[in-house]
């Protein structure tokens, strides 16, 4: 390994500038070839690096990993164009707007003159039929990028980047003292810290799943040391981030009790509105709910269980159904996930344990899943969730999926766009085949972490 450490570097250094930088959207064999070699050299690194024995390595492959990033904070994205969006609202913020008043087009349509605000902005990003959809924690880093750099879009993203690289330093940091708390292997963190998918979909493309995890990772490590109170800040801080880790708090109730629970959700809930607070009005509340509304009857991309029920009512009842199937998987999802989370009992699974937080990961990764595989949306920096939390246990499908739904880039390579659903049936396949195998072989050793 030693040999080979520095060609590996240098070779993993040299692909993501050629994907980061001279690589467009529509160009996917040059994606997906170049993703695949990066995808290989990074199985290697994790497969060939020692749990204990060589820290040299470990810790030279957590600075390449950080090194891919910076080198990414410069680039402009190239496989999204939500960072114009990003802007949008941010200079909306910036000159006392709220980007949740209003549709984009508004303000072009009534000739409301904002610095910024112009044609050429509203053309090069796609969302342009919805209200934002994007949290007060997102808001503040759009806002930040646009005040120091008004009039300039490509300073604006790498201000933007370098709050999600500061972030993604602090997950991996935080990933090594959870690591090192539960008393599991450190070179875990590398399947994290190297996925290339998390190095470009984060800081390359500028998402902010970013945030959210780091926060997430954040109050997992508070509520271990028992600052919980810290912990229900950090909590809020991550949902209004990105909403998704809502779905992690029942999960504390069986580990803390209704008690401390009860504490823990009204801070976390009180922080969330004081964060909300300078959006919030009786426009917000309309248009966030109907950009929520829209998100489950409307958008499709990649979705597994909802497109065969979509091809299932399609022949039953001759159109598609996602108005009644968008809401009815997301119901289920969310009756699954209570489910799960009042169903186990840390008692009868840890004796004297309570409360057990080593195994809270397997049970967080279910959850998302859950929500991921019944979404209709589902875009490749949407897994970032699942790849984190299968660090802390036995269970890697997610990593699978991580290479697998790059492949949905292909979308854009045809014009006009179009969505290959072979690519797609082939993606769930592969990954619900890993899961079940996975789970058979590893159900009572991921509980027993």
């Amino acid at each position: 390994m030693k040999i080979n450490r520095w060609l590996i570097s240098i070779s993993m250094v040299a692909i993501t500038i050629l994907l980061g930088y001279f690589v467009e959207q529509n160009e996917f064999w040059e994606i997906i070839g170049l993703y695949s070699s990066l995808f290989l050299l990074y199985l290697y690194v994790v497969k060939n690096t020692s749990n204990n024995n060589d820290k040299n390595a470990l810790n030279f492959f957590i600075v390449l990993a950080i090194l891919l990033r910076l080198v990414l904070v410069f680039s402009l994205p190239n496989l999204s164009n939500d960072v114009y969006r990003f802007i949008w609202d941010g200079r909306l913020l910036v000159q006392g707007f709220n980007p949740f008043d209003h549709l984009p087009l508004y303000y072009l349509e009534n000739n409301i003159e904002v610095k910024g605000i112009t044609r050429e902005l509203f053309e090069a990003y796609g969302s342009k039929n919805f209200f934002t959809v994007y949290p007060p924690v997102a808001q503040a880093q759009f806002a930040s990028a646009c005040w120091l750099f008004p009039e300039s879009i490509y300073w604006s993203s790498v201000m933007m980047k370098g709050w999600l690289f500061l972030f993604e330093i602090g997950s991996i940091v935080l990933i090594i003292k959870l690591l090192r708390h539960f008393e599991m292997p450190a070179k875990n963190v590398l399947w994290y810290a190297l996925n290339p998918l998390i190095i470009f979909e984060i800081t390359g493309n500028l998402h902010f799943e970013g945030a959210m995890i780091f926060f997430l990772l954040l109050a997992l490590w508070l509520i271990i040391k028992n600052h919980y109170d810290w912990s229900a800040i950090a909590f809020s801080l991550s949902i209004c981030s990105k909403l998704l880790t809502l779905l992690f708090l029942p999960f504390l109730i069986n580990r803390i009790g209704w008690k401390k629970s009860f504490r823990y959700f009204f801070i976390t809930g009180f922080i969330s509105i004081l964060l909300f607070i300078p959006i919030l009005n009786t426009s917000f509340i309309q248009n966030f709910g109907e950009s929520l509304n829209l998100y489950f009857q409307k958008l499709e991309y990649n979705a597994s269980i909802y497109y065969l029920s979509r091809w299932i009512g399609f022949h039953l009842t001759g159109y598609n159904q996602i108005r009644l199937l968008g809401p009815l998987l997301g119901l289920a999802a969310g009756i699954g996930i209570l489910w799960m989370a009042f169903k186990h009992q840390i008692n009868a699974d840890f004796p004297g344990q309570l409360p057990n937080w080593k195994n809270i990961a397997y049970w967080w990764l279910l959850a998302i899943s859950l929500y991921l595989i019944c979404t209709t949306t589902m875009h490749p920096w949407y897994t970032a969730l699942p790849i984190v939390l299968c660090v802390f246990t036995n269970f890697r499908f997610p990593i699978i999926w991580s290479y697998l739904i790059f492949w949905t880039y292909i979308n854009y390579s045809y014009e006009p766009y179009l969505e290959n659903l072979t690519v797609v049936a082939i993606e769930y396949l592969i990954v619900f085949a890993s899961f079940i195998w996975e789970y058979l072989r590893n159900r009572e050793k991921a509980l027993s972490l």
